[in-house]
């Protein structure tokens, strides 16, 4: 228990009496200074009653509520007071020196979390604390403002006293040490999880429910899960489903135009309930009105409420990170543009990739995110532009929305709210059936995303879809996402007025800048996109070569005794139109044609020996296409990957 030292003095004023009262804690000069008249408060402050310019001021503030109280007659009190503390700090020694069985605050804050707290880290060493608040638990980052109320509010509580800053954060050291070095390792989790064969989705309710889904059905458990979650602030409480209901009852609330998009978005909903991704991206364009912000609010509610449910693309990579630590969906209102670095970091958010950063204060520690996330944005035009984002995107365009069947918010609202439990009763139902269903799917041929395909093949059973109904509407937006990389890219559309009348073509990146010129009018070669140099010519043909082998047009890079191009219209074979190499592509050598391994760093191996490595000249734009293309890789992580190859001087691969 803690020990204080109260002292009163009285004097008095034209105003009645007047009473000053002090209570110290610990063992310092520091106390809560208290002034009364008649009985009633006038002003309560903390000060050093040792510093003389603590004590002006606080009876400079005195003088201001009371003015006629007489200022070196409050002084004088306050040195009383001061002396009478150090007349009892003195005897309150043991006759060793040392400190008898008082305790500092900062020990009494420790002491409280200590026994009321269960301690523990995650992967990355942060330290979290379990508290037990009703009935129920509670997962607090121990560095958190709301961690720190806490103690300030147990303190109070229990011994009536004070924590000051500095013992504040001196106890926190203390339980943040315990909690990384003493406690257990935990996963902890935002809105979903993963154990033992079931996912876990975090309702976020007062009274922190939870729902277990497993491959026998679903059920929403009052009881404290296996997993811990922490619900960041802007989380709000999501519906608990109800059983009934029906996919179809979600399709009059969105605005799309076909069957095969409101398919894509189910699919994406589903693929947004599974805990580790990957997570195919959602963009979403249309022209004013068509209700782009609505949709992805509706979406959104589903499955993870925010306070805030769009936002403005973050600045900076760092923002983007914060978002994705404590959110589980990142959604991105009315853009105009993503700019390359925005685009490589959602292609790392959809199929896994981490952000690093400094953390503030420090010199060498890091702030590590390591995880995926599902993104959606919208934007007027279509956004995703770029082949590598493209690739992870479901493209979705609303159409125009006639002024009778508009609908007022409001009523919309109203009426989402009441079917809300019920979708996600279904959505919930055919998670069970993806969960029964995910290892027995088996496809002829598995497409960019196959996680995520093979996922929403084995969720359709649960949705009383027909067979192939979702594999149809991936396929069809998959061709048109191909077809849009292509007109987004003008070495892409030169390539295919370049080989209308042509079967192949076969030469160097300088011979096909060449060519180009001579079919481009003057308005295309001054555009800034324009490949001013065979490098350029190069690098911007290797991003968009996928989305070209897609629509028939096969481009090979080989070298025999120098650097050569190929491109050749892929035959209409069975089997010859896929997402890797084309099964019929016509190939210049036997180079070409030898079969493709993918090696342990994601680049294409031919028989052991990496396809362009041959040449250990090719520049570092090229370097940097062959991990973006061939490699799979975003740009970010392409860079890195080609500074490493470019600096190895002994030709062989990294």
């Amino acid at each position: 228990m803690i020990r204080t030292s109260s002292a009163i003095s009285q004097t008095s004023s034209s105003n009645g009496e007047l009473v000053i009262e002090s209570r110290f804690v610990g063992r310092s000069f520091v106390a809560v200074v208290r002034v009364l008249v008649k009985g009633e408060s006038v002003i309560v402050n903390s000060l050093d009653l040792a510093k003389e310019s603590q004590r002006e001021t606080f009876v400079n503030r005195l003088i201001k509520c009371l003015p006629a109280v007489d200022p070196e007659d409050v002084d004088s009190k306050l040195m009383k007071l001061c002396d009478d503390r150090a007349t009892w700090l003195k005897n309150n020694h043991n006759q060793d020196g040392q400190k008898g069985d008082e305790l500092s605050v900062a020990d009494l804050l420790v002491r409280i979390a200590f026994k009321e707290v269960e301690l523990s880290h995650d992967r990355d060493r942060t330290a979290y604390g379990t508290i037990k608040v009703n009935n129920h638990w509670e997962a607090w980052p121990i560095k958190t403002k709301r961690f720190k109320l806490w103690l300030r509010c147990r303190l109070r509580q229990e011994q009536d006293s004070v924590a000051y800053p500095e013992a504040l954060n001196t106890a926190i050291e203390e339980i943040e040490a315990k909690a990384i070095f003493e406690g257990p390792e935990k996963e902890v989790s935002v809105r979903l999880a993963e154990h033992d064969n079931a996912i876990w989705l975090d309702l976020a309710d007062e009274n922190w429910r939870t729902v277990r889904i497993d491959s026998s059905g679903w059920e929403v458990i009052a009881d404290r899960p296996p997993v811990q979650f922490v619900r960041p602030r802007g989380m709000l409480p999501l519906v608990a489903p109800e059983a009934g209901g029906g996919i179809d009852d979600l399709r009059q609330f969105l605005n799309v135009k076909d069957e095969a998009d409101f398919v894509l978005l189910v699919a994406w909903l589903l693929a947004c309930l599974r805990p580790h991704g990957p997570f195919p991206i959602l963009s979403v364009s249309g022209e004013q009105g068509s209700a782009k912000s609505t949709l992805q609010r509706l979406l959104r509610s589903l499955i993870d409420p925010n306070s805030a449910p769009l936002r403005t693309a973050p600045r900076e990579p760092r923002d983007l990170m914060i978002s994705a630590m404590n959110s589980w969906f990142l959604a991105y209102d009315n853009l105009s543009a993503i700019p390359a670095w925005l685009s490589d970091a959602i292609c790392r958010l959809s199929t896994g990739g981490g952000f690093a950063t400094r953390e503030l204060y420090t010199d060498r520690e890091e702030v590590i995110f390591d995880s995926k996330r599902p993104v959606m944005f919208n934007g007027i035009t279509d956004l995703a532009i770029r082949s590598d984002l493209l690739d992870r995107s479901l493209v979705i365009t609303l159409g125009a929305i006639s002024e009778e069947d508009r609908k007022d918010e409001r009523r919309l609202w109203q009426s989402f709210d009441a079917a809300r439990p019920r979708i996600l009763g279904a959505l919930l139902d055919a998670v069970v059936a993806g969960l029964a269903n995910v290892n027995s799917v088996r496809m002829e041929r598995l497409p960019r995303m196959a996680d995520f395909a093979l996922w929403a093949v084995a969720c359709e059973r649960g949705l009383g879809w027909q067979e192939g109904t979702f594999m149809d509407a991936y396929t069809t937006n998959r061709v048109s996402s191909h077809d849009t990389a292509i007109e987004a890219s003008l070495v892409g559309s030169l390539v295919q007025s370049f080989m209308a009348n042509r079967q192949s073509w076969e030469g160097t990146s300088t011979e096909l800048l060449t060519e180009f010129e001579q079919i481009a009018n003057e308005s295309l070669r001054r555009r800034r996109d324009w490949p001013s140099s065979p490098r350029k010519v190069s690098g911007d043909l290797r991003r968009v070569a996928p989305n070209l082998r897609a629509g028939g047009i096969n481009v090979s890079f080989y070298k025999s005794g120098k650097r050569l191009i190929y491109i050749g219209r892929i035959s209409a074979e069975p089997g010859a139109v896929c997402d890797g190499q084309p099964a019929g592509s016509e190939s210049p050598n036997e180079l070409v044609k030898l079969p493709l391994h993918h090696t342990s760093d994601g680049l294409d191996d031919v028989d052991g020996v990496l396809q362009d490595s041959v040449d250990t000249d090719v520049d570092m734009e090229e370097r940097l296409a062959i991990c973006t293309i061939d490699g799979g890789l975003s740009e970010a992580e392409a860079q890195a990957t080609a500074e490493g190859r470019s600096n190895d001087t002994d030709g062989e691969r990294n």
